[in-house]
C-alpha cells in the first residue's frame, strides 16, 4: 500500500500543473478508489505517442488502485475542438467518429489494464439531453468567462469568426465530468481552460470539483509542432516495429531528451546519467537506441524491438535510407517558398540557421542526393524532397503553401 504522500510524489512526475495538489492529497487520504478521467476526441483513427503521455498517467493511477475512465468524445468530436485554432474547425461526420472510436478501443489496452478501465462515450448522455437541458447547461456559464480563453479572445479581437457551437465544446467537456462524477481529470496544457470548466460545472451541480492535472504536449518528429497525424510528424502506437524504431531514431539529439522525460519509464536519475554521459562525449545515438528499444518493446515485444534494431543497423551500414522515413509537412513562411537555412532548422536537421549555412558551405547538405551550394536557395511550395545534413541526418519534407494571408 502506497502512502498518500508517496502517491502524490509518484503522480507528479511529468505533470505540468496540479489544481489543486492539496485536494488530490485529501482524496487519496480518503482511501476510496478515485475516478480518473481522460477524454479523447476520435479525430483520427490511430493513437500516437503524444496520446500516451496521458495514457501512461492513467495507467499510473490504475497501478495505485484507482479507476481509469477513458472517455471517447464521440459527441464532442462532431463539434470539433476549437482549442488552439484560429478558425472554425470542420466537424467530423458521425461515420468518421464511429470508425475512429472503434480503433481507439482496440489500441488502448496496449497501455491500460482492461480490468480497471471504463470506456465511455459522451453521446450516451448528450444524445439524451433535450434542447431545454442544453439551454440550462449554457446558462451556467457566461460569454465573458468564455472569452477569457486565449484562442477565443484572440479571434474575437482580430474579428475572426467564432461560431456559437464552439462555445458548446468546453461546456460539454465540463459536463462530462458532472455525469462521470470525476475526481481527477487529465489533459494537455492546451486544455487547462476546458478542464477548469469541469470544476466550475461540478460545483454548480453540487459536486466536489475535480482535481485538474495538466501534462506537457509532446512535440512531433519535427521538434517544433505538437505530434499530430494531420501534420505527418507522429509515431503511431500500432505501427510496425521497424517503422516505429526508424522514426524514433530520426528525431534530433535535443528532442531525444524530451522523449525520454515524457515517454520513458526509466527513473529521472538514470536519464540524467545518460544526459551527462553525452555531455562528456558519449554518442547520443547509443542512448537513442535505448529509447527506441524501450518504446518498441512496450508496444510489441523485446524480440520485435531487437529485430528492428538489427534491421535498422543493416540499412544504416549499407547507407540506404529507411523506407519508413517519416513525412514532415511544413508550411512555407513566404509565398515564394522556404529558405534552405530555415527549412533545415525547422525540419530538425540543424540547431540554427547559422549552422545550416555553415553545413552548406562545407558541402554537407543535399536535396534528393544532390549537393546544395547556394546558401540563398529557396525551395518552392507544393513539393516533397529528402533533405540530408552530413552522413546520418535525413528528413523527408513536404512543403505546403504559405498560410499567411
Amino acid at each position: 500500500m502506497v502512502e498518500p504522500e508517496q502517491a502524490v510524489a509518484l503522480l507528479k512526475r511529468g505533470v505540468e500543473e496540479i489544481l489543486l495538489e492539496n485536494e488530490l492529497l485529501d482524496r487519496l487520504k480518503s482511501g476510496r478508489p478515485l475516478r480518473v478521467k481522460a477524454g479523447f476526441d476520435p479525430t483520427a483513427p490511430d493513437l500516437h505517442l503524444g496520446h500516451t503521455v496521458l495514457l501512461n498517467k492513467l495507467k499510473q493511477f490504475q497501478d495505485l488502485g484507482h479507476e481509469a475512465i477513458f472517455l471517447i468524445g464521440d459527441f464532442t468530436g462532431m463539434i470539433g475542438d476549437p482549442t488552439g485554432k484560429n478558425q472554425t474547425r470542420k466537424p467530423l461526420s458521425r461515420d468518421e467518429v464511429i470508425e475512429n472510436a472503434r480503433t481507439y478501443e482496440e489500441q488502448i489496452y496496449k497501455i491500460l489494464d482492461p480490468e480497471r478501465t471504463l470506456i465511455m462515450f459522451n453521446s450516451s448522455w448528450m444524445n439524451a439531453m433535450s434542447a431545454a437541458d442544453l439551454i440550462q447547461l449554457a446558462a451556467k456559464f457566461t460569454v465573458a468567462r468564455m472569452l477569457e480563453r486565449d484562442d477565443f479572445s484572440k479571434r474575437y479581437k482580430t474579428g475572426q469568426a467564432i461560431a456559437i457551437h464552439e462555445f458548446l465544446y468546453p461546456l460539454i467537456q465540463g459536463y462530462d465530468s458532472v455525469e462521470l462524477k470525476a475526481d481527477v481529470e487529465l489533459g494537455g496544457t492546451d486544455q487547462t481552460f476546458n478542464l477548469l470548466v469541469g470544476r466550475q460545472l461540478q460545483e454548480s451541480y453540487g459536486q466536489n470539483p475535480q482535481v485538474v492535472m495538466t501534462l506537457p504536449i509532446l512535440e512531433g518528429l519535427d521538434g517544433v509542432q505538437k505530434m499530430s497525424k494531420s501534420l505527418g510528424n507522429y509515431i503511431g502506437i500500432a505501427e510496425p516495429p521497424d517503422e516505429m524504431f526508424g522514426k524514433i531514431m530520426s528525431i534530433s539529439d535535443d528532442l531525444m531528451w524530451r522523449y525520454f522525460e515524457l515517454l520513458s519509464f526509466r527513473s529521472l536519475e538514470e536519464i540524467e546519467v545518460f544526459r551527462r554521459a553525452c555531455g562528456e562525449g558519449a554518442n547520443p545515438r547509443d542512448f537513442k537506441v535505448k529509447l527506441a528499444l524501450e518504446i518498441v518493446s512496450r508496444f510489441h515485444s523485446a524480440e520485435a524491438a531487437q529485430k528492428a534494431l538489427e534491421n535498422f543497423e543493416a540499412r544504416f551500414k549499407q547507407g540506404v535510407l529507411p523506407e519508413d522515413l517519416p513525412l514532415q509537412k511544413l508550411p512555407a513562411p513566404e509565398p515564394q517558398g522556404y529558405a534552405i537555412g530555415n527549412l533545415l532548422k525547422d525540419a530538425g536537421l540543424v540547431k540554427s540557421t547559422s549552422e545550416a549555412l555553415r553545413m552548406i558551405k562545407q558541402g554537407a547538405v543535399r536535396i534528393d542526393g544532390e549537393r546544395v551550394s547556394d546558401p540563398k536557395l529557396v525551395i518552392p511550395p507544393d513539393a516533397t524532397h529528402i533533405f540530408q545534413v552530413g552522413k546520418r541526418k535525413f528528413a523527408k519534407v513536404k512543403i505546403l503553401p504559405c498560410q499567411v494571408a
